[in-house]
């Protein structure tokens, strides 16, 4: 019988797709896929989606780039570069239009055989008044969901 490394099997995980908002909480998120990543050998995918109008309407409206979209590209390449810098595999997709649509099509795509997403932690009246794209992808999907809860005050 193979030797277990760590709480997981070498190779249990072998594309970890994680979702990013561009916000304090993505630190959470990506420490802990990042030693999930490295004890399982798993390539990272990091996806974040645009989903402010310009960003849901750029394509049937042929706008240009937003500069909310390029601040986005930029950021999430740089969480890719500080991802492989760790020495991890890392990939960056920038999506754009519905969040829950985008990241089920994007693990699908991508081949991941697990979500990562970090929570907030709103309770019952403010996830039925926002919503929870938590909650929508992991009724979606059958890929893993891994949810980790971020600090009430993340970092800026």
């Amino acid at each position: 019988m193979a030797e277990q490394r760590g709480p997981w099997r070498e190779g249990m995980y072998s594309r970890i797709l994680v979702t990013l908002e561009h916000s304090g909480t993505d630190a959470a998120i990506l420490a802990h896929v990042s030693r999930l990543a490295r004890c399982s050998g798993a390539s990272v995918v990091l996806v974040h989606v645009a989903d402010g109008w310009a960003a849901r309407n750029a394509t049937a409206l042929t706008l240009r780039e937003s500069e909310e979209i390029r601040d986005d590209r930029a950021y999430i390449e740089r969480c890719r570069a500080e991802l492989e810098a760790a020495g991890l595999r890392a990939d960056a997709v920038l999506a754009s239009g519905d969040p829950s649509d985008e990241i089920v099509a994007a693990a699908e795509r991508e081949g991941a055989d697990l979500i990562a997403m970090a929570t907030h932690g709103h309770r019952f009246l403010n996830d039925l008044v926002r919503g929870s794209v938590a909650n929508e992808v992991r009724h979606r999907t059958m890929v893993p969901v891994l949810l980790v809860r971020a600090p009430a005050h993340p970092p800026a």
